[in-house]
């Protein structure tokens, strides 16, 4: 339905808006989201699209939801959120990016430019995801990650040929993650640990371990002026 918040602006009449949203141009809001208050949405954002999915998708039948978008988010340029994602307060979704069915960004965290969230992926608090970021379905992130740009994970061992479950990798918390490093599905990358850039990791990653190389190795731990505040070690320290 054609409204007059924006020039451009296509917003369902079951959509709900609360006090201080505000609508950039050629903005199309799809059925059933929510906008909670203050939300910002940028220049020609696409708010709850359905998922078209191939058939035998692991995905077919699952349940999608509605889209709720917290109250101080900002959707910028030419964004796509999917119906059955959530995004967190405060949260900013870069222009371009992307974020599919059932995936949630928490509070304050940044989804770069041009970023893929896919579906069914969770994500934390205070996370950033830098521009050209994959993050594949089924993949967990805990708060305070980062992911430095075009990083990639993956989540299907036999790419493509159905012989069993996909598996996303896991982030723990306070991690990071090199400019350009590729996950192999099923990783888990411990708390605090270091991926370099470029780095292949084919295996999991221990707490405060630094990696690099391909395939990533252990070369030393990350030392105690790189830990986050408050951070408990996984050593009981």
């Amino acid at each position: 339905m054609p409204a007059d918040r924006a020039p451009g602006l296509v917003l369902s009449p079951t959509a709900r808006v609360g006090d201080g949203v505000v609508f950039g141009c050629n903005v199309v809001v799809h059925d059933d989201v929510v906008l909670e208050d203050g939300v910002r949405v940028q220049d020609g954002v696409v708010l709850g699209k359905q998922p078209a999915l191939r058939p035998g998708s692991s995905a077919e039948g699952m349940a999608v939801g509605a889209l709720v978008v917290e109250a101080g988010a900002v959707i910028c340029a030419q964004a796509v959120v999917f119906a059955g994602a959530r995004i967190g307060a405060g949260a900013i979704v870069g222009d371009q990016s992307y974020v599919r069915e059932r995936a949630g960004v928490g509070a304050g965290s940044l989804v770069g430019r041009g970023t893929c969230v896919d579906n069914d992926v969770a994500i934390g608090e205070r996370v950033r995801l830098q521009s050209g970021v994959y993050l594949t379905a089924f993949s967990v992130v805990e708060d305070d990650v980062f992911v430095g740009p075009c990083a990639v994970t993956t989540n299907d061992p036999a790419a493509g040929r159905p012989t069993g479950p996909l598996v996303g990798a896991t982030l723990r918390r306070g991690c990071r993650i090199g400019a350009g490093a590729v996950l192999l599905p099923g990783v888990e990358i411990g708390e605090e640990a270091f991926v370099a850039a470029g780095a292949v990791v084919t295996t999991s990653v221990a707490p405060r371990a630094v990696v690099m190389g391909v395939p990533a190795r252990t070369v030393r731990e990350v030392p105690e002026g790189e830990l986050l505040a408050g951070t408990e070690r996984a050593s009981g320290g």
